[in-house]
């Protein structure tokens, strides 16, 4: 990677600094440093094995047991586990200490806003949480290492515990888990999609760290801010779909460059 323009972190740190009201949104690139791999970059889950966007597939997922299977091995192994906060994202929690951060919007499902110290009422998990697990037919949710246990003893295809009708006529749901995510096919809570979209209309700034810009509908909250007059700041090592309209772009590592903006 090229070196930091001085020019334009000079101007995107003069800008979150003259701000009252700033909103960041965070996709995977602020948690590659902590050893989590994003989906579409050069070294990306997804670049490197394609087959594994099958297991990001709702239809897959709930048709296929193999699926099922392989997606709950892939858990067990995920680094989320064991991954801590970035310099990055300690930045934000820095930001949020001087009382100019309203909103992170975040993309990624790893939790490691709240471990950072972000107050998890400022935080919008628009893709949901790999931490919690739901059941598909009855909707009770279960923190996800307590359904891993259940898989590290044997259980390939867990299913939900919930006793349900009383009595003599009391069974086990045994619905389909799955991590409370968003997968291919399945839609945003609409209730978190409104408040990114408000919380970044609503802004002074809005800075996007770590994340393409290419999947929607989250990555329409960038252009709705443009319009409403709020300042774009990108942060990111690669291009964006939204460069173009930006006021600013800072090409560079964001464990490097997000702490030199907000300190």
């Amino acid at each position: 990677m090229d070196a930091v323009d001085g020019e334009a972190l000079a101007q995107a740190r003069a800008l979150i600094a003259s701000a009252a009201s700033v909103v960041a949104l965070t996709g995977a690139g602020i948690s590659t440093d902590a050893g989590i791999p994003d989906f579409r970059g050069p070294q990306g889950l997804w670049t490197l094995r394609p087959a594994a966007e099958r297991l990001s597939s709702l239809s897959h997922y709930l048709e296929d047991v193999d699926v099922r299977r392989a997606a709950w091995q892939a858990r067990l192994d995920s680094p989320i586990w064991t991954a801590q906060p970035t310099p990055g994202h300690r930045a934000l929690v820095a930001l949020e200490r001087k009382g100019s951060l309203h909103t992170i919007v975040t993309q990624n499902t790893d939790g490691l806003h709240q471990l950072a110290g972000s107050s998890p009422g400022r935080v919008v998990e628009v893709h949901g949480s790999a931490h919690a697990t739901v059941c598909w037919e009855c909707g009770d949710r279960r923190a996800t290492l307590e359904v891993l246990e259940r898989v590290r003893v044997g259980e390939e295809d867990p299913r939900c515990r919930r006793t349900v009708g009383r009595g003599a006529d009391s069974s086990e749901c045994g619905g389909i888990l799955k991590t409370a995510t968003v997968s291919f096919g399945q839609s945003l809570d609409p209730d978190d999609l409104e408040r990114a979209q408000l919380a970044a209309a609503g802004a002074d700034v809005l800075v996007a760290v770590g994340t393409t810009l290419e999947v929607q509908p989250i990555a329409g909250i960038v252009p709705l801010a443009r319009r409403m007059g709020t300042a774009v700041v990108i942060v990111n090592g690669s291009p964006t779909a939204c460069d173009s309209i930006a006021d600013v772009v800072v090409r560079a590592s964001i464990s490097e460059a997000l702490p030199l903006l907000v300190g």
